[in-house]
């Protein structure tokens, strides 16, 4: 078991050094994104906006990045982490500094929808740390990626109020949102030329064709145009809460055509998708070039339960302590930061645990404490101790960010050279789940919101026990010059 372990002091160690250097990238994405919800108040007060317009703030903070992840997938197969990272945190930081900056609120909300992009950087570091990082260490080297990125969140919940509380005055906020994304942008800088693709003398695999993911077979090409609609219902989900039947910031007209638009999207995606893969329906492909698709159906819903009940959670954690327990604020927020911290060591530890016993075993342990978990909190009331309710928000929050770890222990042994496809398809989805996570609880009390997450993870329980398979043995993977080399994933 020594070939598990990880010397992360070692920084003469290419791929030490490479997780270092990529997990701050991503923290600082999180930073400039996430930063928004602790700001919100300096915000709302500095520009005296109403309940509903720093409502929707949030939701288009988060709208974009359910598109982005897919194309950012797409692109950094294409064109390597290296590059796309440093775009990702320099264009995102110039974006951030324009928001920052904005003096109506039509211009806040456009920079906002646009600066979603910026959560699309997690996808990236997947790719690289999968190429520096043998397929017997992936999960405790993705699950630290992801874990200390994650914590960008907390980092911006840490930091940005204090710089804005310093400077003081109406503009305090956006000297804090400044400061943050010229850190970013100077760190693209240095991201850039600080690493590499790959070790020295491999090679970076891209897919044969762009614009949409590859299947092998007739069914996973069904299945691919099939998974692609939650995508697009998420998107109308956001806009249906913006209509007129919910929160009344757009009009019936603008909501058609945004309606229409995603429809349209839908059917020009699902041409592109036959466009790539038609060729199945006419020959097959060779049983050493194959892969199961439905190996990345279940890694999507998997991510929908666990990072899309991490955002839910988090954002409406405090606000449970408060209406149905009497806490004071300042100790609900105080109870409810518990949370984020979770990353730190929990979603490191589903990838750990992976690595050690297995990826489909670890994914039925988590999922398993998951909907337990979160069943157990939808019998919850009023008359329940808080600290047992603390208690068991926490279980769930760790099994939740364990199972984030090892869905992405898993991701990249599906299809090496698609990694950033399959990983921003997966994290496309967890975006999803926060969509519909929130919405119901928007929808239903606090207990039914429990409960709602409880029996969808069950679901997706039954799902990881029945169909989901261990990756085993070698993957073919086609070199550039058309010989195949075999990739051990044990």
């Amino acid at each position: 078991m020594s070939d598990l372990k990880l010397n992360l002091f070692n920084l003469r160690d290419g791929k030490i050094r490479i997780l270092h250097l990529t997990w701050i990238a991503f923290f600082l994405t999180f930073v400039v994104w996430l930063g928004l919800g602790p700001m919100m108040p300096f915000i709302k007060e500095a520009l005296q906006l109403t309940d509903q317009q720093a409502k929707v703030l949030l939701i288009l903070n988060v709208a974009m990045t359910i598109p982005a992840r897919i194309i950012v997938g797409m692109l950094v197969d294409k064109y390597g982490p290296r590059i796309l990272f440093s775009a990702i945190l320099i264009l995102g930081g110039a974006i951030s500094i324009a928001f920052a900056w904005a003096d109506s609120y039509d211009q806040l909300a456009l920079l906002r929808f646009l600066s979603g992009f910026i959560g699309a950087g997690f996808v990236v570091g997947i790719r690289m740390i999968s190429e520096w990082f043998p397929a017997r260490q992936t999960g405790i080297a993705q699950g630290i990626y992801a874990g200390w990125g994650n914590f960008g969140s907390a980092g911006a919940a840490l930091t940005l109020p204090i710089i804005a509380a310093q400077v003081g005055g109406e503009d305090g906020w956006r000297w804090a949102f400044t400061v943050a994304s010229l850190v970013a942008m100077a760190y693209g800088l240095f991201y850039y030329f600080s690493v590499s693709n790959t070790p020295k003398g491999s090679t970076y695999f891209k897919p044969k064709k762009s614009g949409a993911m590859e299947v092998t077979s007739k069914g996973d090409l069904i299945l691919y145009v099939l998974m692609n609609i939650p995508l697009y219902l998420a998107l109308a989900l956001l806009t249906w809460k913006l209509s007129p039947a919910r929160m009344g910031l757009i009009d019936w007209a603008a909501a058609d055509i945004i309606y229409a638009s995603l429809a349209a999207l839908y059917l020009l995606q699902s041409w592109k998708v036959w466009h790539i893969n038609a060729h199945v329906l006419k020959k097959p492909v060779a049983e050493m070039y194959r892969y199961k698709f439905k190996q990345v159906a279940i890694l999507d819903w998997a991510y929908l339960v666990t990072f899309g009940t991490e955002l839910a959670v988090v954002s409406m954690l405090a606000m449970f302590y408060v209406d149905w327990f009497g806490l004071p604020k300042v100790t609900a927020a105080l109870l409810a930061g518990v949370y984020p911290f979770l990353n730190l060591f929990a979603r490191p530890g589903g990838g750990w645990l992976s690595d050690r016993i297995g990826r489909k075993l670890t994914l039925i342990i988590v999922f398993a404490g998951i909907t337990g978990s979160f069943l157990v909190l939808g019998l919850v009331d009023k008359s329940w101790s808080v600290w047992m309710v603390v208690a068991m928000t926490i279980a769930g929050g760790i099994f939740s960010k364990a199972g984030s770890g090892a869905v992405y222990a898993m991701v990249p042994l599906i299809q090496r050279r698609m990694t950033g496809q399959i990983a921003g398809m997966a994290g496309a989805f967890g975006n999803v789940g926060a969509v519909l996570f929130l919405t119901v609880n928007s929808l239903l009390e606090y207990d039914q919101f429990f409960l709602f997450i409880g029996v969808v993870s069950g679901l997706v329980f039954l799902m990881i026990l029945l169909f989901l398979e261990e990756p085993e043995g070698a993957m073919a993977e086609v070199m550039p010059d058309g010989t195949v080399q075999m990739i051990d994933v044990k």
